[in-house]
């Protein structure tokens, strides 16, 4: 894939290192595809990585060759190696960048822990694993914007729990105006639910 061939606005970046979470961005990565976005990913550097399913990637783009302006979202899924030191903390300031420039961020899993320390989450209401996960990471203060939901969008940032893909992908589906109202709560009835009557509301609106 050539990283560089849409316009910024129908681009998005996928992080992928070491022990990626193969599971927690496959909805997400997908009907962004579908819905004509640009997935680009982005490595510690531009050899390949091994997800904890054993898949091979090998990235589009170094994380030194990413810049908010050519973005419209940066997603960081989980990883072992969030809680194996500080080798990803270069990724948490990707996203502080992308913040800070106004794009938004899609953190699920690991990768919360990665942004809670990094002090992105202080001043969002945001989720995880649990709030006792997040208490483990160095310097978070963000306790009391901890919220008990599947997922959560605030400032820009969404964040989920490890045991949520489906939930995580409809925050960044509805931030990023793929689907909305009906279609989108059908969406997630469907792939959340398996709901057999929302696969009807998604045929009739061309959204599956």
């Amino acid at each position: 894939m050539n990283a560089m061939t849409g316009p910024a606005d129908r681009r998005v970046h996928l992080a992928v290192y070491d022990s990626l979470a193969d599971w927690e961005t496959g909805h997400t990565a997908a009907y962004l595809a579908r819905a004509g976005y640009e997935v680009v990913t982005v490595g510690p550097g531009r050899e390949p990585v091994t997800s904890i399913g054993g898949l091979r990637i090998l990235p589009d783009l170094a994380l030194d060759e990413l810049r908010p302006e050519d973005s419209s979202l940066l997603i960081l899924p989980g990883a072992d190696l969030w809680s194996a030191g500080d080798g990803l903390a270069p990724f948490a300031r990707a996203a502080r960048a992308f913040l800070d420039a106004g794009v938004p961020v899609a953190a699920i899993c690991g990768a919360t822990a990665g942004l809670a320390r990094e002090g992105l989450l202080d001043d969002r209401a945001h989720t995880s694993a649990s709030p006792f996960y997040l208490a483990q990471a160095p310097g978070y203060a963000g306790g009391d914007r901890y919220v008990e939901a599947d997922a959560v969008t605030d400032g820009g940032l969404v964040t989920a729990g490890p045991t949520e893909p489906v939930a995580f992908a409809r925050e960044v589906l509805r931030l990023l105006g793929v689907y909305e109202g009906e279609v989108l709560d059908a969406w997630y009835r469907l792939y959340h639910d398996s709901d057999a009557e929302a696969y009807v509301v998604l045929q009739q609106a061309g959204g599956r």
